[in-house]
C-alpha cells in the first residue's frame, strides 16, 4: 500500500510547487507594474466601419507624463495600485490623483459594464476564474471603468497579461464623440526590459436596446511605461502620503456600494459638477460627508 501512496504524494507536491511557482512569477509581474514611470499616451483610429459619409475619426494623441504608480495594498491574492500623475517644475510640481487598478486571483465575481453608465456584478464560474486574476480599473474619483479576467502567460522571458473588456468612453473621447457609447478594450500589459507597455486594440461600439451591436471604428492604442529612479516622483509619492487615508474611505465606501447592490448605475452630473469635482476638494475629508456625495450620484 505504501508503494502506491508515496508516487501520489510526490506528484502532488510537485503539482503543487508548479501551481505556487506559477503564482509567485503572477505576483512578481503585478509588482513590477510600480515605481516611477515616464510615459507615452498614443491613440489613433486605423479604421473606420461609418456609414456616415461625413465621418470624422478622432484626431490622434500623443502625450506624455510622468506617474507614480504606488502599491498601495497587497496580500498573497490581492494588488491595489493607485496611479498619481506629477506635472510641472520641480520647484512647482503639481499632483493629480490618476486612475486605480485592482488585482485580485480567482476572484468570486467581475464588474461587467453593460452601457449608459450601468454596471452588472458578474459571478465567475470556477472554470471562469481558475488561475486568473482580475483587473478592475477605476476612474479618478474611484467609480468603476471596467474589469477583465485572464491568466497571467510566463513564455519565452515573456510576461504578460491580455483580456477583453466592455468600458464606457474614455476621457479623451467624451467630449468629442457621441456617436458610440462602448468601447470594447482588447487589453496587454506586458513587463518589458524597460519597464511594461500597455497595448489596446479597441473596438468603438454603438449598442442600443434590442440592436445588435454595431461597431464605428477600430483605435489602436501604445503606452510604454519607462522605468525612471523613484526619487523622480518624490513629489507625488509625498502628496499620495499625505492623502490616501482620505481616498481609502472613498475605496471602502465604493465596496459597500457594490457589495450591495447587483446592478449599479451613475449620474454623469449633480448640479452641473461630476463626482470627481466634488472628492477632490478638500472640504470632502469626513466619512459621512464622502458617502453622503456619493450617494447623491447613484441612481438605483
Amino acid at each position: 500500500m505504501k508503494k502506491h501512496i508515496l508516487p501520489l504524494i510526490l506528484i502532488f507536491l510537485a503539482l503543487t510547487s508548479n501551481a505556487q511557482t506559477k503564482k509567485d512569477k503572477d505576483r512578481a509581474a503585478i509588482k513590477n507594474l510600480c515605481g516611477c514611470y515616464e510615459i507615452e499616451f498614443n491613440f489613433a483610429e486605423t479604421f473606420s466601419y461609418s456609414d456616415d459619409s461625413l465621418y470624422t475619426p478622432s484626431p490622434v494623441k500623443i502625450a506624455y507624463a510622468l506617474e507614480w504608480v504606488d502599491l498601495t495594498y497587497e496580500d498573497q491574492n490581492n494588488f491595489i495600485l493607485q496611479h498619481i500623475l506629477q506635472m510641472g517644475s520641480d520647484s512647482n510640481a503639481y499632483i493629480i490623483k490618476h486612475w486605480r487598478e485592482d488585482w485580485a486571483f480567482q476572484d468570486k465575481k467581475m464588474l461587467s459594464y453593460i452601457s449608459e453608465n450601468k454596471w452588472e456584478n458578474k459571478i465567475l464560474t470556477h472554470k471562469e476564474k481558475k488561475g486568473k486574476w482580475t483587473q478592475k480599473v477605476f476612474q479618478v474619483d474611484d467609480s468603476p471603468r471596467y474589469e477583465g479576467a485572464a491568466t497571467w502567460v510566463h513564455v519565452d522571458g515573456k510576461s504578460y497579461w491580455e483580456n477583453i473588456a466592455d468600458a464606457p468612453l474614455p476621457r479623451r473621447e467624451r467630449t468629442i464623440r457621441s456617436d458610440y457609447n462602448i468601447l470594447k478594450r482588447e487589453n496587454r500589459i506586458e513587463i518589458t526590459d524597460y519597464g511594461w507597455v500597455h497595448k489596446q486594440d479597441n473596438l468603438k461600439i454603438l449598442r442600443t436596446d434590442n440592436f445588435e451591436d454595431k461597431i464605428i471604428a477600430r483605435e489602436y492604442g501604445y503606452n510604454p511605461y519607462k522605468k525612471v529612479d523613484d526619487s523622480k516622483c518624490i513629489h507625488a509619492r509625498n502628496w499620495w502620503g499625505k492623502n490616501s487615508g482620505k481616498w481609502e474611505k472613498v475605496r471602502e465606501i465604493w465596496a459597500e456600494v457594490f457589495e450591495e447592490n447587483n446592478i449599479v448605475e451613475l449620474k454623469k452630473s449633480v448640479d452641473d459638477k461630476k463626482l470627481w469635482e466634488y472628492l477632490f476638494s478638500d472640504e470632502y475629508q469626513d466619512e459621512n460627508e464622502i458617502r453622503s456625495v456619493i450617494n447623491e450620484f447613484i441612481l438605483n
